[in-house]
């Protein structure tokens, strides 16, 4: 069998599981059956994200291969009649589709596992057979589907290739896919990833750390006021970095389900951006606080600002010089390209579903 993962954090996530996942198969399948798993990187999701195309290119995959079984992972957020998909099983080919932001965001490495021996086992069980005698679709054992998790069978339409469904739904499940996409988007790397707003911010902090005048207006603030600087700041570094790369999703369907999807998106790109941005400022602000406590000099900080310089003094100052520091950063951004802002909020899998939609909204206005 094959694990035929995309790119990036579902490779990741395929490689460590095939250490474990023979054993696994070979005690839970019992009858002295033997899996050999092989971990196939590669982006066959490029360029769609519809179900039954996909499921077609992992069925062609396989064959090209001669493959028993192929169970193929991605980070995007699937869709059909509405619903946010888990897995798609086709048990007459032998395969799955497993979308991983379905299965939330918190032991991913765990809820994958679980999922892919379920989906193999059961297509590499016996198989019930119809009146045509195809191999129907069995529904998933263990705890992958249990009572507790918003994971039900959804509808499969007469055309597809799949003949077996799972699909989350309710509050619960829009709430577990939106966790699984911000965490496929890593936002704890976006800081990284903006060189030049980065460096924006660290030089307006250095400098603003030994400026009387910041002195002075850090001891005079307020707590609420320190905070509304906090928020504010964010807010424009994140409000910056939507607006300026290009990030807000713009529907170009009228049905409900495109407006979904939409809202969808455009939440999982403010929760990674945000996230992103409060990692920024946390940073900045442990930085600016050893900075401080390295070049400042109480008698030259009383003299100037008639206060000592003791732990208050320290922390106010460093929190209020964050936010300059990353109002400064916001403004940074706007000298990286959009491809960076892009390639820094977004999984490789999520930039390029954003970047083909772009494209396809460009040519329908050309058109």
């Amino acid at each position: 069998m094959a694990l035929l993962a995309d790119p990036d954090a579902p490779t990741d996530i395929a490689r460590r599981m095939a250490r474990i996942l023979p054993a696994r198969l070979a005690e839970r399948a019992g009858q002295g059956q033997r899996f050999d798993v092989k971990v196939v990187s590669e982006p066959f999701t490029s360029g769609t994200e519809d179900p039954p195309t996909l499921m077609r290119r992992i069925m062609d995959r396989g064959r090209a291969e001669d493959w028993d079984i192929v169970v193929a992972l991605t980070d995007l957020p699937l869709h059909s009649h509405g619903r946010r998909i888990v897995v798609d099983l086709s048990h007459e080919h032998g395969l799955a589709l497993l979308s991983l932001p379905s299965l939330g965001g918190f032991r991913l490495q765990t809820r994958a596992g679980r999922a892919v021996e379920e989906a193999v086992l059961g297509l590499a069980g016996p198989q019930a057979t119809g009146a045509e005698g195809l191999a129907q679709s069995q529904p998933l054992r263990g705890p992958f589907a249990g009572r507790l998790a918003p994971i039900h069978r959804g509808q499969v339409g007469d055309e597809e290739t799949a003949d077996l469904r799972y699909v989350v739904s309710g509050p619960r499940g829009y709430l577990r896919v939106l966790v699984g996409m911000v965490r496929a988007n890593r936002p704890w790397r976006l800081v990284s990833g903006l060189s030049k707003a980065l460096a924006a911010a660290l030089a307006t902090g250095a400098i603003a750390t030994l400026d009387s005048t910041t002195w002075s207006i850090s001891g005079a603030l307020s707590g609420p006021r320190l905070v509304i600087a906090m928020v504010g700041s964010v807010g424009l570094l994140i409000g910056w970095l939507i607006v300026d790369g290009e990030l807000w999703h713009r529907s170009t369907g009228a049905s409900p389900e495109a407006r979904q999807r939409a809202r969808l998106y455009n939440t999982s790109t403010v929760l990674t951006v945000g996230i992103g941005a409060l990692v920024c400022y946390v940073g900045l602000m442990v930085i600016n606080l050893v900075w401080a406590l390295f070049i400042l000099n109480d008698r030259v900080f009383a003299s100037m600002t008639g206060t000592p310089l003791h732990a208050t003094a320290y922390l106010t100052l460093s929190w209020f010089v964050a936010s300059v520091a990353t109002v400064a950063g916001a403004l940074g951004s706007g000298l990286e390209s959009d491809e960076t802002i892009r390639a820094a909020a977004y999984s490789t899998r999520e930039k390029e579903r954003r970047q083909m939609l772009q494209d396809d909204h460009g040519d329908q206005l050309v058109t």
